[in-house]
């Protein structure tokens, strides 16, 4: 067994560099928090949107999802209810980030309650038996905000929990992703031969769609080499594997950008672009308070 001091020391190191709550506070930083913060509000709402008038399309429950799992969705189709929805959650954003608890006790629900809404919305929009993972971490951001005002009463700390907290999932979810694929393949999920399955499942979806298709050349030679499809797949094995290193600071920005070029691989070689994760790890990879208190300086105050 760990000795119960290197265990802590373990965690304190995690908690250190995940939140950095003892920190000096500077210019950069509270721009970035606030430029975080109106992504994930931004984004949390254009998915209000995007979810809502789809669902006035639908009529039939296929695959029940999350909320769906326990209560019966039914009642969000075949109604304007989706955009009431939509509505709602896009006025609680709103409040939430203009921080309405000031003269509103309750306002530090908004963002916990435009979470829940949104979950009820994501249940609504997928019951048509896809699974999409483009808004996860949208998603977890939301909750991290949702979650900051409800347990900080200060700005500073409350923002750093939930940026830390963006950066956990990110490590928690990729390395459980490589987790999951080791071990349903081992080894063998890197086999050049499922990317070949890959790229020719999209080139039929492609067909059906516009009655045509064209390859790009990355496909067509990974589609001609075994030895380079296998390399593509391992290193987003490899990247996934290793995406808990974003969680500390000194390797944060190398492992940030391998999991951003995980995503340019999927998106030159099935075509799939997980839009919004890349535009938030576009914004998490780089340093960007450090950027502004250095073309920004502030006196008296140390940069991150």
């Amino acid at each position: 067994m760990i000795p119960r001091s290197r265990q802590w020391h373990f965690f304190d190191s995690l908690w250190h560099h995940l939140f950095g709550f003892e920190r000096p506070d500077s210019r950069g930083q509270r721009i970035f928090r606030r430029l975080f913060e109106a992504f994930i509000a931004g984004a949390s709402v254009w998915l209000a949107w995007y979810w809502g008038r789809y669902t006035l399309r639908i009529s039939d429950i296929v695959l029940e999802l999350g909320f769906a799992r326990y209560i019966d969705i039914s009642f969000m189709h075949g109604n304007a209810l989706p955009i009431w929805n939509a509505w709602a959650i896009t006025g609680l954003i709103i409040l939430g980030f203009l921080r309405i608890d000031r003269w509103i006790p309750l306002g530090r629900w908004a963002y916990m309650a435009a979470m829940l809404l949104l979950m009820l919305q994501y249940a609504a929009r997928f019951v048509l038996g896809e699974i999409p993972h483009s808004s996860n971490l949208v998603g977890m951001g939301l909750m991290g905000f949702a979650l900051a005002e409800l347990q900080f009463k200060d700005r500073v700390a409350g923002g750093r929990f939930a940026i830390g907290f963006s950066y956990f999932f990110i490590g928690l979810g990729y390395t459980s992703a490589a987790a999951s694929k080791l071990i349903a393949r081992g080894f063998a999920w890197a086999d050049g031969r499922h990317l070949w399955m890959w790229i020719n499942e999209k080139a039929v979806d492609e067909v059906a769609r516009s009655g045509s298709v064209e390859l790009n050349w990355v496909q067509q030679l990974a589609l001609d080499h075994w030895w380079i499809a296998t390399a593509f797949l391992a290193f987003g094995l490899i990247t996934e594997a290793l995406a808990w290193l974003v969680w500390y600071r000194g390797t944060r920005y190398v492992a940030m950008w391998a999991v951003f070029g995980l995503h340019m691989g999927i998106w030159v070689t099935m075509d799939i672009l997980f839009a919004l994760s890349v535009y938030e790890i576009l914004l998490l990879g780089l340093p960007w308070a450090a950027i502004i208190d250095r073309l920004w300086p502030e006196k008296g105050l140390a940069a991150n």
